[in-house]
C-alpha cells in the first residue's frame, strides 16, 4: 500500500469513528447503561454514587462508606453521598431508595435490612436508570445488578465456629448466638451454615441452645447478652456475627462475673474490641476490612454504570488499589476470606 493510500485510508477510518461516536451520543450509548460496552475500561467521570447502609452512625458502615467508598469515588472523580435510616428496621430504607431514584442517582449501593421489603423500590430505581449494588447484606438477585460479598457465607460460618470451639476448649459445652435483626439476609444465612458446621464430628461437644436478636442496637444487644446468661447459667460461649452485638456483649461480660468463663467471638472491628481483647474478655474474633468492602462496592457500581461490566458471570474489572475482580454466579463479587484478630496483631489495625 502506498503512503498516499495509507493516508486516505486513515482519514476515512477517522471520519467513520467520529460519525459512530456522534451516533452513540445521539442514541444515549455510553451513558452508563452497561449495555453498550466499554472496552477501554474507563470509568465515566461525575457519576453520582450514594451509599445506603442498614443504619447511619453505625461504626461499621461509617468505616465501609466514609473510609472506603468515599475515597474510591474521589479516585474516579465521582460524586459521593451517604444516606439512610437511624434504625435498622425492614422497611426503613424504602423511602430513601425512592428519593435517590427521583434524584437521578447513577449508582445506589445498599446493605439491605430485609431482602423482600426493599425489592419493589429497588426494581423501580433500576427501571429509572440507576445501577443497584448490594453490599454486606444482599437482596434477591433480580432486585439488583451485583452483590459485593465481604466473604463467602461458608467461610464466615466456618471461621466463627472454629473460633468459638478453640476459645471454649476441648470440653465443649453450651453456646448461643447473638444476632442482629431477625430479617437480616446475611445473618440468617451465616446462622444456618453455622448450624451445619456444628453438625460435624469435630464439634460434637458444642451444643447450640439459643439464638437471640439485638436488632443491631447497643442497649438491646447488651440486654440480650445478659438474658442469655440468666437463662443459661452453664453457657460456655457466645457467637455474635454483628459488630454492634459483639461489642455490647463484650461490654456486659467484661463487667460481670462471667468474664473469662464465658467465651465470646464473632464479627467485630479492632477499635471496638481492642480493650476487650487486652483484658481477656475476647480471645479472638474475625472480620474483613470494611473499608475495602466499601471501596470495592464503589468500583463495582462505577464499572456497571460505565458499561465496563453488565453483571454477568465471568466478567472482570479493576477495582483501583485492590486489583482485578471477577463477577461470579448471580452477579456476586467476592472480597475475600475473613481475617482473624488476636492480641498478637490487633494493634496493627485502626478501624
Amino acid at each position: 500500500m502506498s503512503r498516499r493510500t495509507r493516508i486516505a485510508t486513515t482519514a476515512v477510518l477517522a471520519t467513520m469513528a467520529l460519525l459512530l461516536g456522534a451516533c452513540a451520543e445521539d442514541t444515549g450509548a455510553g451513558s452508563g447503561s452497561g449495555d453498550a460496552g466499554n472496552p477501554t475500561g474507563t470509568i465515566r467521570e461525575g457519576l453520582k454514587i450514594t451509599f445506603l447502609p442498614k443504619q447511619v452512625n453505625n461504626p461499621y458502615f461509617e468505616t465501609s462508606d466514609n473510609k472506603g467508598g468515599k475515597p474510591a469515588v474521589e479516585e474516579f472523580k465521582g460524586q459521593y453521598a451517604q444516606t439512610g435510616p437511624s434504625e435498622a428496621s425492614p422497611s426503613a430504607q424504602v423511602s430513601y431508595i425512592n428519593t435517590l431514584s427521583q434524584q437521578g442517582t447513577d449508582v445506589i449501593i445498599i446493605a439491605a435490612n430485609d431482602q423482600d421489603a426493599v425489592c419493589g423500590s429497588l426494581t423501580e430505581a433500576k427501571a429509572a436508570g440507576a445501577k443497584v449494588i448490594t453490599y454486606d447484606s444482599d437482596t434477591k438477585p433480580e432486585c439488583r445488578d451485583a452483590f459485593v460479598n465481604q466473604a463467602s457465607p461458608e467461610g464466615i460460618a466456618r471461621t466463627q465456629i472454629k473460633l468459638i470451639s478453640d476459645a471454649v476448649g476441648p470440653e465443649g459445652g453450651e453456646i448461643a448466638i447473638l444476632s442482629a435483626t431477625a430479617n437480616a439476609t446475611n445473618q440468617n444465612a451465616w446462622i444456618e451454615l453455622m448450624k451445619t458446621e456444628l453438625a460435624k464430628p469435630e464439634y460434637s461437644k458444642l451444643t447450640l441452645v439459643a439464638t437471640v436478636y439485638g436488632d443491631d442496637q447497643d442497649e438491646k444487644s447488651f440486654q440480650e447478652a445478659q438474658g442469655l446468661l440468666s437463662k443459661y447459667p452453664d453457657l460456655k460461649g457466645i457467637v455474635s456475627p454483628t459488630t454492634v452485638g459483639i461489642a455490647a456483649a463484650a461490654r456486659y461480660l467484661s463487667g460481670s462475673s462471667y468474664q473469662g468463663k464465658v467465651q465470646l467471638t464473632g464479627l467485630g472491628t479492632p477499635n471496638q474490641l481492642r480493650q476487650y481483647v487486652k483484658d481477656g474478655t475476647v480471645t479472638s474474633f474475625a472480620l474483613w476490612n470494611p473499608a475495602d468492602l466499601g471501596y470495592l462496592a464503589a468500583y463495582t457500581g462505577a464499572a456497571l454504570a460505565s458499561g465496563i461490566i453488565t453483571g454477568k458471570e465471568g466478567e472482570t474489572f479493576t477495582a483501583g488499589k485492590l486489583g482485578e475482580y471477577t463477577v461470579g454466579a448471580n452477579g456476586e463479587v467476592l472480597l475475600g476470606d475473613p481475617f482473624e484478630f488476636t492480641a498478637a496483631n490487633i494493634d496493627g489495625f485502626d478501624f
